[in-house]
């Protein structure tokens, strides 16, 4: 059964009450699963009302509660169950927000793996169905119904008294982000996932605006985001940021992400080996940058080289190295870019062997030999090609390919 099934008004409106009914239920009553389950049966009856009624969450929180009451009782441990939810003050219900942000920190359950955390998520605060959060995984929908299945139970295993941290949101935040942003099938990005990670990243910032890390995240959200409508072509291929029309870069979320990233960081200590910024405010600074130039030309690629070496030390990711060789090729010339990827192979970091990591390493380093004009970037783009699991970008980088080809001496588009 669908967490959408037939209510008889807006979808929108019915997506934005369900997180708030279920989190009144599991915050009053406990039982994440059964409390679902009341939900569901709630919206159910909903929809075979001759009309909506006038205030849908109260009748939908008075209905799923007498149907979770009657689910609790029937089970064998009904006294032990009862003890438990006769206690709370019948006024114990808060606000839609903060039962939407505690059912958010519950699906971030420490008990969980970040993938479960994020299906969760997708499930019970973003209202998406199994279905949909399948397809944004690329995988079968009864490995995900299957996957929240036992979140749900390991979360009832665990007891519901442990939540996740504000750290485990924010990543699971910016996973569902990346997952909308990078997809990695027939589309370059998943708008409804992009748009209902930044939702609930305003939530939690409205819950925790003092938070400079999680104003960070929601920056880079937007500072990314509004670069959208110039990412693809009309074929739907990838365009290279320098090749952007920043005309058609969204002016209203670059000045709040900007706005945004400027008052986390100075907010934030000073920029000291030992007390870095965060992930998210050194990434949304650095698109903040970009989103700052005019024009490619314009950019600032030494600051922009500098910050990633930051962030280069605040994750040790290697994927984070990629990125300052592109930086440091436009700084300080290609070969110096090249010189980092040459250390990075020769340091052994995970990057052949793995189909997405494999293709950006060869993407990142034709990209470089591109910008020094050697001929030997046409057969890093092929390689790239190869590696890619995206066919929009597979096609992109064999025609970056053939425009080399097309442009050598007796070369042939």
């Amino acid at each position: 059964m669908n967490v959408e099934v037939g209510v008889n008004y807006e979808a929108g409106v019915s997506r934005e009450l369900v997180p708030g009914v279920l989190g009144a239920l599991v915050r009053r009553y406990g039982h994440f699963a059964e409390a679902e389950d009341a939900v569901q049966e709630a919206l159910l009856a909903a929809s075979r009302l001759a009309a909506p009624p006038e205030d849908p969450r109260s009748w939908l929180i008075r209905v799923a509660s007498r149907r979770l009451v009657d689910i609790l009782r029937a089970d064998a441990a009904r006294r032990e169950r009862e003890a438990v939810y006769t206690r709370l003050p019948a006024g114990s219900v808060t606000t839609s927000r903060d039962e939407s942000l505690d059912l958010m920190f519950l699906c971030c359950h420490p008990a969980l793996t970040r993938p479960a955390q994020v299906a969760l998520t997708l499930r019970a605060v973003g209202g998406l169905t199994t279905a949909e959060i399948a397809r944004c995984h690329f995988v079968p929908e009864a490995t995900i119904r299957q996957r929240i299945t036992r979140a749900k139970a390991a979360v009832k295993a665990a007891g519901l008294g442990a939540r996740g941290d504000a750290d485990a949101v924010r990543e699971v935040l910016y996973l569902i982000f990346n997952e909308g942003y990078l997809s990695g099938g027939g589309e370059l990005a998943r708008v409804d996932l992009t748009a209902e990670a930044i939702r609930l990243t305003r939530m939690l910032l409205a819950a925790l605006p003092a938070d400079a890390e999680t104003a960070g995240l929601l920056a880079l959200m937007l500072l990314t985001d509004a670069r959208r409508p110039a990412r693809v072509d009309a074929e739907g291929l990838p365009v290279p940021m320098e090749e952007q029309d920043r005309a058609r870069w969204d002016a209203g979320m670059i000045a709040e992400g900007t706005a945004l990233i400027d008052a986390a960081i100075t907010a934030s200590p000073p920029f000291l080996h030992t007390r870095l910024p965060g992930p998210y405010r050194l990434q949304a600074a650095i698109a903040a940058l970009h989103a700052a130039a005019p024009t490619s030309a314009a950019t600032d690629w030494r600051q922009i080289a500098a910050l990633y070496r930051l962030l280069e030390v605040r994750t040790g990711n290697p994927v984070v190295t990629l990125n300052r060789a592109v930086a440091v090729g436009h700084a300080h010339g290609p070969d110096a870019g090249l010189a980092l990827l040459d250390g990075l192979v020769l340091d052994g970091l995970p990057f052949q062997g793995h189909p997405f990591q494999g293709h950006r390493l060869a993407a990142v380093r034709a990209h470089l030999l591109e910008l020094k004009g050697d001929p030997a970037a046409g057969e890093s783009y092929r390689e790239a090609a190869r590696l890619t699991t995206s066919e929009p970008e597979r096609r992109f980088l064999l025609g970056r390919a053939r425009n080399l080809a097309g442009t050598e001496p007796g070369g042939t588009d």
